[in-house]
């Protein structure tokens, strides 16, 4: 069955911007959730944005960070995760890899 998002995350109102990503569960620091871009040249910006990529709110103070790995962008917790927050990180219109 097609999951399109990681089971510990759903999609809520954001007040940052329209939906957002929550957690459902903590998350634990260095705990990877999901992969929210992958790199294709065939696609505008050069990548396909995944769900999880495309309900995730910026935040010039996240508590996400993007990890590039071969030609897929993944998002790992940069600190502790409570239930119920948003998952927001920092990135520039139009550059995967800011």
């Amino acid at each position: 069955m097609y999951k399109p998002l990681p089971e510990k995350l759903t999609i809520k109102q954001s007040p940052i911007h329209g939906l957002g990503i929550y957690t459902k569960d903590n998350i634990s620091q260095g705990e990877r959730l999901g992969i929210i871009h992958i790199r294709d040249t065939r696609f505008e910006n050069d990548s396909i944005r995944t769900p999880l990529g495309g309900y995730i709110n910026h935040s010039e103070d996240p508590n996400c960070e993007k990890i590039i790995i071969d030609d897929l962008t993944w998002i790992e917790a940069k600190r502790n995760i409570l239930k119920d927050e948003e998952i927001t990180v920092k990135y520039t219109l139009y550059s995967v890899n800011d």
